[in-house]
């Protein structure tokens, strides 16, 4: 070893010493209470012994003494074995003291022991030199490759296992420990690898146990308990179980690549480079295959647990699923995706009844081919389905058909490869639809533990596809409301001028000659003929025609009504205290003002009076349309009066009042509703009035 390496080494685990030293004598400064706990003695041996392994090995980086080198591996195989003890402790569960903790994976328990007692009888056997030394070295990197992996399944079995209140506690912990034994797999593998270990590498190594000892301070501030109870879910055993067989894996690996080079000669080196990379390739293959990780589900929950599914975390996830599209389409395809991954189904389809239809067909397919046929509601599959609500198991029904009673299978789903379930999607008794699968990936027990998973995710995600519907069905049924309403409020419209034109064609036998009348004529056709023409803008487009708001002079608008009234043998009073202008469409306010005048004239017997007034209230116009007709009662005025299709008349429409008020709303402004009943009505329109520039921008321009 050179020089300089071995100065660096030196400082390196001297200084990892003295830190590990340190953090002991802040744990024992914490008090005789704490120290009392089965827990906290594991991590204070734990600490010792870093501490000690720590200055074997500068001791040895100095003096190059093999017993110091034995003696400090020694000191590294006690430390992670107090690891051990300690991350068992935290994955056990909370007993009483009278009992013995029972671990969440006792399977890791003896494996952790064994690696701890093979370690021993290796290090015992090199002093006892029962190993040649040409041998020793590597036996030693493959027993701490084995401790490292195991190491890493306790670490990842704790962090997933913790209830959440307590993960925010121990995720430094699981930070420094995970990464002494990462930095620690990297080393020996690389040691195996290539035959030497790294001094490169190896000098780090006190460093980064350096670094580590701050996050464990940080574990030991946040909580003197460590933990709370810990559950073992199936999800966590997976990827215990995973991350169990990639360590054999790549312990087998490394292994052949060794003797690989050791009898390649020549060709040695490089073929151990190939072998390493088809490692490397074998395990990303593994990791993805999905066949190998059904089978590895199957086995974790036909050995480890009672029940075969985690229904908290497949009622979870299969929701996630559902919820992750709002489209038709793209949920039939979640709700496939969602039954068929909790039964490792590599594809299948939806089959739905559409509103209206007496037919099932397929809405949505994933990895399947489409399926043109349509199954009838009253079909015997449909009938079963519905009455007994079971899983079709269609292997089953081939072998056994007496089992499903005078069921029969149509022809088409004998056609679709792998066919293998049938699950009924229901709402309380009723049908919706039904999901077919393919055949799983891996060959599944199906008892019944699967067959009500699958009839209850069933029956949730039939709720899912019930209520998409209906807010489809919804949203149709409101654009036909609006539409309906439109086409009301152009109907009305429609009718007053109908009414108009009728009016206009009686008074014309009379005044066919009057040169007047005439001219009023041609106005009003030509009026009428716009305003429809505005109707079916409107229609067509679905909105009020387009226009912008400029100042209506309002007593002319007044006005013209009131000539319009007078030619049709009506009569109001009209009184105009200021001659005011507002902002507005000036034929829609005409319109406006028109309808609540005819209200007026129709309410009222012709020995009653009508009137109309326009005056000045502070910044706003009021218009006051007031009878002395029949009025109206407060609960139609509070209830009634401005909602659509409400009228006291007897071919009214109850459009006129409505559009009114949303009108002047539009426009800022408000209406005021007085009346009594058999006493008349006032109803006024306080609306803002329009500015009228007196000079003009480019005056204004040049006096600036």
């Amino acid at each position: 070893m050179e020089n300089q390496t071995a100065l660096l080494i030196a400082w390196s685990f001297g200084i990892a010493a003295s830190g590990y030293l340190l953090f002991a004598a802040y744990l024992f400064s914490l008090g005789k209470e704490w120290r009392q706990g089965n827990r906290t003695r594991a991590m204070l041996a734990a600490i010792l012994l870093s501490s000690c392994w720590a200055g074997l090995g500068a001791l040895f980086a100095l003096t190059g003494n093999a017993l110091l080198l034995l003696s400090s591996t020694l000191a590294d195989l006690l430390r992670y074995g107090s690891w051990y003890v300690f991350l068992i402790l935290l994955l056990s569960l909370d007993k009483p003291a009278e009992q013995t903790p029972q671990l969440t994976t006792p399977w890791l328990v003896p494996a952790c022991w064994a690696a701890i007692i093979g370690g021993l009888i290796l290090h015992l056997s090199i002093a006892l030199r029962l190993i040649p030394a040409e041998q020793w070295a590597r036996t030693v990197l493959f027993q701490a490759l084995s401790m490292i992996v195991l190491g890493l399944m306790l670490i990842e079995q704790l962090f997933r296992n913790v209830s959440e209140d307590s993960r925010w506690n121990i995720k430094p912990l699981c930070l420094g420990l995970g990464g002494i034994f990462v930095f620690d797999l990297y080393l020996y593998s690389d040691a195996l690898m290539f035959n030497h270990i790294d001094a490169d590498a190896f000098a780090v190594r006190g460093f980064v146990n350096t670094l580590v000892i701050p996050l464990l301070v940080m574990s030991t501030l946040r909580s003197r308990d460590w933990t709370s109870k810990i559950r073992l879910s199936q999800k966590v055993a997976f990827h215990s179980a995973t991350l169990l067989i990639a360590g054999v894996y790549l312990l087998f690996m490394a292994g052949i690549g060794y003797y690989v080079r050791y009898f390649g000669g020549e060709w040695g080196r490089a073929l151990q480079l190939g072998m390493f990379f088809a490692g490397l390739m074998g395990l990303g293959f593994l990791v993805i295959s999905g066949s190998m990780r059904a089978k590895l589900r199957v086995l974790v929950g036909k050995h480890f647990f009672s029940y075969r599914y985690d229904y908290r975390e497949e009622w979870l996830k299969f929701t996630q699923t559902l919820s992750a599209q709002d489209s038709p389409k793209a949920m039939g395809q979640q709700v496939i995706r969602g039954l068929a991954n909790m039964v490792e189904s590599p594809g299948g389809g939806l089959w739905l009844l559409e509103p209206g239809q007496s037919s099932f067909t397929q809405a949505a397919r994933w990895n399947i081919p489409a399926e043109e046929s349509a199954e009838d509601f009253n079909s015997p599959l449909v009938q079963f389905l519905m009455t007994s609500g079971w899983v079709i198991n269609l292997e089953e029904f081939r072998c056994y058909p007496g089992r499903y009673g005078q069921l029969d299978i149509p022809a088409w789903i004998s056609n679709i490869p792998n066919a293998w379930r049938v699950i009924p999607l229901m709402v309380g008794n009723e049908i919706t639809g039904f999901v077919i699968l393919a055949s799983s990936r891996t060959q599944l027990d199906v008892n019944w533990e699967v067959n009500d998973l699958l009839r209850t995710a069933g029956c949730q995600a039939a709720g899912f596809l019930a209520k998409m519907q209906a807010t489809e069905a919804l949203l149709e049924a409101r654009k036909f409301d609006a539409f309906n309403k439109m086409s009301a409020f152009v109907v009305h419209d429609l009718k007053n001028i109908v009414t108009q034109l009728s009016l206009m064609l009686r008074n014309a036998e009379r005044h066919q000659n009057n040169p007047e009348f005439q001219q009023d004529m041609l106005m009003t056709v030509e009026h009428s003929v716009e305003r429809m023409r505005q109707l079916m803008m409107q229609l067509r487009e679905g909105a009020t025609p387009p226009g912008t708001p400029c100042g209506v002079n309002l007593p002319d608008v007044i006005e013209r009504i009131q000539r319009g009234k007078i030619n049709q043998g009506h009569s109001f009073d009209l009184r105009i205290v200021e001659r005011l202008i507002t902002r507005g469409h000036e034929e829609r306010l005409e319109r406006v003002i028109g309808h609540l005048v005819q209200n007026a004239l129709d309410a009222t017997d012709p020995a009653g009076k009508v009137w109309v007034s326009l005056e000045r209230r502070g910044d706003r116009a009021a218009i006051e349309v007031g009878d002395t007709g029949h009025g109206m009662t407060q609960e139609f005025i509070r209830n009634r009066l401005f909602k659509p299709f409400q009228s006291t008349k007897q071919a009214g429409m109850g459009i006129g009042a409505y559009e009114s008020a949303q009108y002047i709303k539009e426009l800022g402004g408000e209406m005021l509703v007085d009346s009594e009943e058999n006493q008349g009505t006032r109803i006024t329109m306080i609306l803002p009035l329009f500015d009228v520039r007196t000079e003009s921008d480019l005056r204004e321009k040049e006096a600036a």
